[in-house]
């Protein structure tokens, strides 16, 4: 198959961007469809690979806030890929991109990664607005991003976890949209999750992805007592009123762990381990259609 022009040159361009190392993080850059250059941060698996993770980060945050769920990941077997989106208030030229230009540039990001990872299968990952970025790679019928042409499926997808993904919004994504969600899913959310200007059961409307989905093909909702947004600061935004949600963040890395190893290493085990774990009351709900 031949390639386009700009799709070679996008190549070139990974293959030759330097690597920087940050400790156990390294960064490399690729060059988007559409010329843009897109920073990744990439953390390497603790011993054998199991798999690879693309993971796409909250609204305005970026990838080196999430280094707990990285962390436990890694130490799993895990590759965890995360590109530094334009929203992101670390992104040098995050005022160029108002409004949903930062949807379009987040599609072509992961896009971008997609076609770098060398692996065959990767596991979608992602927090609030990342975590729609990880459902549309995985199957939901989102908006069209502005000058994104073709499905926004990635076929290599082969399960998505996320947490706190949000309601339909107009523009984004409908209730309608989140029904063909294609892969096997771990839908996370907390008690006291509520979307702004919502009542005390607002958080409900982060379960919508999971109600939505056809049943039968391994969705999971978490729902953990006591977890806001931002797990207490645990997560995404440091500067949240606390105290950090410590433990609940130590629960939901090691649920999704256990999910990664089920549909990501296909572990049998693992898919007992999670059936073992189904409940409907506590402070540790797991249901399961």
């Amino acid at each position: 198959m031949l390639l386009s022009r700009r799709r070679m040159l996008a190549l070139v361009g990974a293959m030759l961007a330097p690597v920087v190392g940050a400790g156990s993080e390294s960064i490399i850059r690729l060059t988007t469809a559409s010329g843009r250059q897109s920073s990744v941060s990439v953390w390497h698996s603790r011993g054998r690979s199991r798999g690879t993770i693309l993971f796409s980060h909250g609204a305005a945050s970026s990838p080196n806030k999430y280094r707990d769920l990285v962390d436990a990941w890694t130490r799993a077997g895990y590759e965890v890929w995360a590109p530094l989106h334009v929203d992101s208030i670390e992104h040098p030229e995050t005022a160029r991109y108002t409004g949903f230009a930062s949807w379009t540039a987040r599609i072509e990001d992961m896009r971008a990664l997609a076609m770098h990872v060398a692996a065959r299968k990767v596991i979608a990952a992602g927090h609030s607005y990342g975590a729609l970025v990880a459902l549309t790679i995985g199957g939901v019928n989102a908006e069209q991003p502005a000058g994104v042409a073709g499905p926004l499926r990635i076929g290599k997808v082969q399960a998505v976890i996320a947490f706190s993904p949000p309601a339909p919004v107009p523009g984004l994504i409908t209730a309608e949209g989140y029904k063909t969600l294609a892969v096997p899913a771990l839908i996370q959310t907390g008690d006291r999750d509520n979307p702004p200007g919502t009542p005390a059961d607002g958080w409900n409307l982060h379960l919508i992805p999971y109600q939505s989905a056809a049943a039968g093909g391994h969705r999971y909702a978490l729902v953990l007592a006591g977890v806001d947004h931002y797990f207490g600061g645990g997560i995404c935004k440091f500067d949240v009123p606390g105290p950090a949600q410590t433990a609940q963040l130590h629960t939901a890395a090691e649920i999704s762990t256990i999910f990664l190893d089920a549909y990501g290493a296909n572990q049998s085990r693992a898919r007992k381990a999670l059936t073992a774990r189904l409940s409907d009351t506590g402070t540790v709900i797991l249901r399961t259609k």
